[in-house]
């Protein structure tokens, strides 16, 4: 099956728990349809470049997935209806990249700066 990477934008009003909570429901919705969510990450509330329906900041989740295109088009036209999400971005990747994501990783393993003059 092919691979996808997935990042969702939710609204800032929700809490920690329900953006969590919406992670597993598109999971399952994945999984009803026959993929499978092989791994996820939540980063948190972060600030946006621009604001995106009144909203300055939105809850930011990272998800893999191993599903067929069905599978993937039924869960973005989901993500898509669903009032709390406010962006979504898939991509389909050759191979999954082992363990954390770039915005996971500390600012130490990316390498040491220069130091300014």
């Amino acid at each position: 099956m092919p691979l996808y990477e997935h990042v969702m934008i939710a609204r800032q009003d929700l809490s920690n728990t329900q953006a969590e909570g919406l992670i597993e429901h598109f999971g399952t919705v994945l999984s009803d349809n026959g993929g499978s969510l092989v791994e996820n990450e939540y980063w948190g509330v972060k600030t946006m470049a621009y604001k995106i329906n009144k909203n300055r900041k939105g809850h930011y989740a990272f998800m893999k997935s191993d599903a067929p295109a069905e599978a993937v088009q039924e869960m973005e036209r989901l993500m898509r209806l669903h009032e709390d999400v406010m962006r979504v971005l898939t991509i389909k990747v050759d191979a999954h990249e082992e363990g954390p994501s770039v915005q996971m990783r500390k600012s130490d393993e990316r390498g040491e700066r220069r130091e300014r003059r």
